[in-house]
């Protein structure tokens, strides 16, 4: 076997996916205290689970904001730095099954790419991801995983918490229904259950995600938009996204494998 494996790194989450001839055999999150344990912690586990040697292992591909800290070869095997942003753009082309789309990655905050078979291009990034999420449920109702936050937002009422279109004008504004979004938390009251909390969180990240996303799309002239990452796992993502595809005139794509969407793009970038 030459295994191509393809790491994409975080602060303490690592992806690992291993690509045999351009197919996908394996892949897996790790989590661990820092970047350098849960990257040879994730090769260990492949191995592990595959019944591997390290001889199977053609090359190591490694990406992501915690890339840089594993110092060299990894387990003695080849180990190349790739782009972030080649992987971002080339993983989301793989998992979606297009040749040109916008891929947002929606990490501890987001990146936006705009991605076709001959160039990758970084458009912009933001700080509002997935650590805005968590660290404001955690400052509001002291819940910082992003699991049990997606339970509890569930059970959130967002009409408590948000201002609509209809709660300020008493006339119909042409393309704007009612329910849309005015103003996020622009009803915020005292008197606010921490579901509500939740919810009204859950929906100001996503709604400010999406709307970089149409107008990266916009730019772009791509109505083609694809997300990944850890949040695409979460049930609010589809459900906000898809109000933008009816409000926006775009195609929101949330595929399968979409968290593991780096981590692949690193295999085929190298």
């Amino acid at each position: 076997m030459n295994l191509i494996v393809g790491l994409d790194v975080g602060g303490s989450t690592t992806k690992i996916v291993g690509m045999d001839n351009g197919e996908i055999v394996y892949k897996a999150v790790v989590k661990a205290a820092d970047p350098i344990t849960s990257s040879y912690g994730a090769v260990g586990k492949l191995i592990n689970d595959m019944k591997l040697s390290l001889d199977d292992i053609k090359r190591i591909n490694i990406t992501g904001v915690g890339s840089g800290f594993p110092n060299g070869n990894i387990l003695g095997i080849e180990t190349v730095m790739i782009s972030e942003f080649d992987a971002t753009g080339m993983g989301g082309l793989y998992v979606a099954g297009l040749k040109k789309a916008v891929v947002v990655s929606m990490g501890t905050g987001t990146a936006y790419i705009e991605a076709d078979g001959s160039s990758i291009r970084h458009i912009i990034g933001s700080g509002i991801g997935g650590g805005t999420m968590v660290g404001l449920c955690n400052s509001m109702i002291g819940v910082d995983d992003a699991i049990k936050l997606s339970e509890i937002a569930s059970e959130g009422d967002l009409m408590a918490v948000d201002l609509t279109i209809g709660d300020i004008s008493q006339s119909e504004i042409p393309g704007l229904p009612e329910h849309v979004t005015a103003s996020n938390f622009g009803k915020v009251a005292d008197d606010l259950s921490r579901e509500d909390k939740a919810a009204g969180v859950f929906n100001l990240v996503y709604q400010s995600i999406g709307t970089c996303a149409v107008l990266a799309s916009r730019l772009c002239g791509v109505k083609d938009i694809v997300f990944t990452g850890q949040l695409t796992s979460l049930k609010q993502c589809e459900e906000v996204f898809n109000g933008f595809m009816e409000l926006y005139n775009v195609n929101c794509i949330i595929p399968a494998d979409s968290v593991y969407a780096t981590a692949i793009g690193a295999c085929l970038a190298g």
